[in-house]
């Protein structure tokens, strides 16, 4: 791969835009072919970037807890259309909010609508309902527990009806706990952690290793300064105990190319054929989500290709920068991770897939 190639500018565009820290990697055929690391891991600027260091992934956590949910579907453990009331009770009489009033749900949310955030759930991690699950547990909110209070919002529309970027995956964390008996965290570690070698990613991290984490900064459009904001996932913990299937876990560079890789080969994690149902296109095209690229669409928790694309990348990106793509096809896997909350660089690094591919001429 070009190592003074169009991927190289397109990162030095991102330090133009004053990103604190940068590390990418690309993998081609299982092969590190490129690797670019710069800024620093510290508020103090004294620390560069060295490739140890962890990063809330935000949403990049969201294909993880699919993966999970997905090992217990080829076990027969869950199936699509289950109704998610019969895992979590709390969901079967929903309400939703039509015009300023309620209305009774007519179709009741499958685990299906959960994987293609399609339940009618929100993103509101403010609502009255989970700030008093915030209160009433003294900060220690568990992902359990949370999952009661969620159940007292009213959908935003009949689950089916429309994609919606929400809780969903969230929610499908506690499925995976509930199925398998164990801590979603646990589960996490014990089935694909563990299984790739990912040894410093969790969804829990110990408070005495939060030093470990690249200093994670806010960016503020009318001061255009980073702001510094603490190792703390923000928005997405609502509580001590909670671990986000949708935003929770915290990981490194290596780690997580590893898991794509896993992903990529269709070996270690899950079976060729899950992959492939997860990674093609589940919603209708009527449906497809405004903030996807021209030519994706949206499959079992994941960005997908629709037919007939130029490629068949796959994959996602984290409110604070990370960004992860795998092309079957090419061969190829790409892990970017940045620590910056409504950074400038979120739509800039979206042309990391085109750079990668021309740079190694595929």
């Amino acid at each position: 791969m070009k190592q003074n190639g169009e991927t190289l500018s397109l990162l030095k565009k991102l330090e133009d835009l004053g990103t604190p820290s940068i590390d990418c990697t690309v993998r081609y055929k299982g092969q590190c072919v490129f690797r670019y690391q710069s800024g620093y891991s510290d508020e103090a600027r004294t620390k560069p970037v060295n490739g140890s260091e962890r990063y809330n992934v935000y949403s990049c956590s969201k294909l993880i807890t699919c993966c999970a949910a997905l090992q217990l579907l080829e076990k027969d453990l869950i199936r699509l259309e289950d109704p998610l009331y019969d895992y979590l009770p709390e969901f079967r009489n929903m309400k939703k909010l039509v015009s300023g009033h309620m209305e009774e749900v007519k179709t009741p949310i499958t685990l299906r609508h959960l994987f293609t955030m399609s339940a009618g759930l929100t993103y509101n991690v403010n609502s009255e309902n989970l700030q008093r699950g915030k209160k009433e547990s003294t900060g220690k909110l568990s992902t359990r527990e949370a999952m009661k209070y969620l159940a007292e919002d009213p959908l935003a529309f009949e689950p089916g009806e429309r994609w919606s970027y929400s809780l969903c995956h969230d929610v499908l964390a506690v499925v995976v706990e509930i199925v398998s008996g164990k801590r979603f965290g646990l589960y996490v570690k014990e089935n694909i952690f563990d299984r790739v070698g990912m040894k410093r990613s969790t969804f829990l991290l110990p408070e005495e290793e939060k030093t470990e984490i690249a200093a994670q900064y806010r960016y503020d459009q009318e001061t255009k300064k980073y702001i510094p904001c603490g190792p703390e996932i923000l928005y997405y913990k609502l509580g001590s105990e909670y671990e986000s299937g949708g935003a929770g876990c915290i990981s490194t560079v290596e780690d997580y190319i590893a898991f794509l890789e896993a992903l990529r080969t269709g070996e270690t994690l899950l079976e060729r054929r899950t992959i492939d149902r997860m990674t093609v296109p589940q919603i209708p095209k009527s449906q497809d989500p405004c903030m996807m690229a021209e030519g994706s669409s949206y499959g079992l928790g994941v960005r997908c290709s629709r037919p007939g694309a130029p490629r068949d990348d796959y994959g996602w990106g984290g409110a604070a920068g990370a960004y992860h793509v795998i092309v079957p096809s090419r061969e190829v896997s790409i892990f970017y991770a940045q620590h910056v909350l409504a950074s400038p660089a979120q739509t800039v690094r979206r042309g990391l897939v085109d750079t990668v591919l021309k740079d190694l001429a595929l």
